[in-house]
């Protein structure tokens, strides 16, 4: 299967190298911009990015989910399925309507469960 992960920070990290351990191809990764980090405040890649990167995977980082250019990259990868832990940012359902199989929300919280807590 085709995937596109998408997560941020740390935690994400142990599920993408599960995926990139499966049988399955880990075509992309979609994680939040570059942010300010540490004292000097440098830009920063998320860990997700740096794994991601690490092994030679792609990386979409885009300013807002609905910007053109990230959806048009998406649609061009043609995922089968989104698995997503920790993102951090709301997909429009443009985005959603994307991968044949969806996008899976993995939550380490039962609050989802029970009709709280957002997504992750």
């Amino acid at each position: 299967m085709r995937l596109v992960f998408a997560g941020t920070p740390e935690v994400a990290v142990p599920s993408l190298e599960a995926l990139i351990a499966s049988r399955h191809e880990v075509a992309a990764v979609v994680t939040r911009p570059d942010a300010p980090s540490g004292r000097g405040r440098k830009l920063r890649p998320s860990p997700v990015a740096e794994r991601a990167a690490d092994a030679g995977i792609e990386v979409l980082r885009p300013e807002r989910p609905r910007d053109p250019e990230f959806l048009a990259r998406l649609r061009e990868i043609a995922p089968d399925c989104c698995p997503v832990v920790a993102y951090g940012a709301l997909l429009p359902k443009v985005a959603l309507d994307i991968p044949a199989r969806g996008w899976v929300n993995l939550h380490f919280s039962l609050l989802p469960a029970w009709g709280g807590g957002g997504g992750g």
